[in-house]
């Protein structure tokens, strides 16, 4: 691929699989890995507007709406947080 150049969006995809499989690796899309970052991000506690913007999502409800649903550890983290804010 050429810096600079125009490339049809399957080209990335492409490359991405060609070093995936020259790394030997699992096979992974590279929408997945897309996935995995938003997950993990969200997971580790960045700000959704942080991740929203990375991710080029027009809202942050949207990007919370398709990717929360991963993190079901989301909600005792935040009644958590919440206790002790509330319990000194």
């Amino acid at each position: 691929m050429r810096p600079g150049a125009v490339h049809h969006p399957d080209s990335f995809s492409g490359y991405f699989e060609r070093l995936v499989k020259a790394a030997e690796l699992p096979r992974i899309r590279l929408h997945d890995l897309r996935h995995s970052y938003a997950t993990l991000a969200l997971a580790s506690g960045a700000h959704p507007k942080v991740v929203s913007d990375r991710l080029g999502h027009s809202t942050i409800s949207f990007t919370l709406d398709v990717y929360s649903h991963a993190i079901p550890a989301m909600e005792e983290q935040a009644a958590e947080s919440f206790a002790r804010l509330v319990m000194g």
